[in-house]
Parts: C-alpha cells; sequence; structure tokens
C-alpha cells in the first residue's frame, strides 16, 4: 500500500509541472477540464487525493497519458517517460532515467518568468547547452553572451555561470549535465576507419 500512497503523492507536483509547462493558469485549466480552480489547486498541493474520475480529464487537457500521471512506466519500454518538474520558474523535462551519469533535460523558460539578474553560480561539472527556440542569454565567467536558436554552448560548471531568456518570448533549450566533467565526452569511432 505504501507504493500506491507514494505514487498518488506524487501526482499533485506533476500535474503543477505540467500545467506550467504548457503556460496555463488553473483557471484555464479548469475551463478545459470542467474541473473547479478549488479542486485542481488542492489537488496540485497534495491536499486532495487524485481519483480517475479527476485524472482522465487532466490527462485529456495536457495532452499525455494516464499512466505518465502517475508515475508508472510500462516494463521493458524503452522510451522515457519524462516526469516534469520546476525550479525557479522554469520547467525542466528529464529526457534520462538513470541518477548519477549524464543527465539531460529539456528546460523551458516561460515567457511569464520574471527575468533576474545574474546570479553566477558554480559546481562540479560540464554542461551543454542547445537552444530549441527564442533566445538565452549565458553569462560564463567574464563572458555575456546570446545565443539564438541552433546555437549551443559548452563548459565547465565549475566557471561562475547563469543562464536566462533574453528576450520577451518563452526559451526552449536542450541541456546535457555530467557530473564526471570532460569525462562525459564520448567519441565514436566509425567501423569504416
Amino acid at each position: 500500500m505504501h507504493t500506491v500512497d507514494n505514487a498518488l503523492a506524487s501526482v499533485g507536483p506533476r500535474l503543477r509541472a505540467l500545467r506550467q509547462q504548457r503556460e496555463m493558469t488553473l483557471i484555464d485549466l479548469s475551463a478545459a477540464t470542467g474541473i473547479s480552480v478549488s479542486t485542481l489547486s488542492r489537488l496540485e498541493s497534495g491536499q486532495r487525493r487524485p481519483h480517475l474520475e479527476l485524472l482522465l480529464p487532466l490527462a485529456s487537457a495536457h495532452r499525455v497519458p494516464l499512466d505518465e500521471l502517475i508515475g508508472t512506466t510500462a516494463t521493458g519500454d524503452p522510451r522515457v517517460h519524462a516526469q516534469p518538474f520546476s525550479r525557479n520558474g522554469m520547467t525542466f523535462l528529464p529526457l534520462t532515467r538513470q541518477a548519477g551519469a549524464l543527465q539531460a533535460y529539456k528546460l523551458i523558460i516561460p515567457a511569464s518568468r520574471v527575468r533576474g539578474e545574474p546570479d553566477l553560480q558554480a559546481h562540479d561539472g560540464y554542461e551543454w547547452l542547445y537552444v530549441l527556440s527564442g533566445t538565452l542569454r549565458l553569462v560564463l565567467g567574464e563572458h555575456d553572451v546570446v545565443l539564438r536558436a541552433g546555437e549551443a554552448a559548452e563548459f565547465d560548471t565549475r566557471v561562475p555561470h547563469w543562464f536566462d531568456r533574453a528576450g520577451a518570448g518563452r526559451v526552449e533549450l536542450l541541456t546535457l549535465f555530467g557530473q564526471q566533467g570532460e569525462r562525459m565526452h564520448v567519441r565514436a569511432r566509425s567501423r569504416l576507419s
């Protein structure tokens, strides 16, 4: 029973992350599902236990399978079932499963997020960023650059760094992060060489 309780407890944060990823308000989601704003708020905060009559319209509104809302993965399915989460107003969609190894995320910085002043941080690791859409401001040590869709950056995360939206619109990017530093770079050789 403990596993069921854990799965149900994780539904609220997952629902909030999905709604924020789609830049929907509780009012928008209420209009799309017919579920009251107060019920949606209590579901997201964990104050209301989710049940099928609530989860089915939410899965439909978010265009995700029901199992993604409750955190189950089909046995033997090689696909990564992303469980989005939010930090500092940004939505992270994990693209890898194994903790401790190379981590890949799709990161969404919504247009509604208030841009802050650079607060450079440093930590062990190595990071690669690829901008899918929008413009991203990256401050890396003494460098202050703007990356546009199709541009990439890579850096040692021990160098103080910070990034956020450069323009008024939403930014989507892929990021790879490895605790191993530069050792994360794998160079494959063709069998023909």
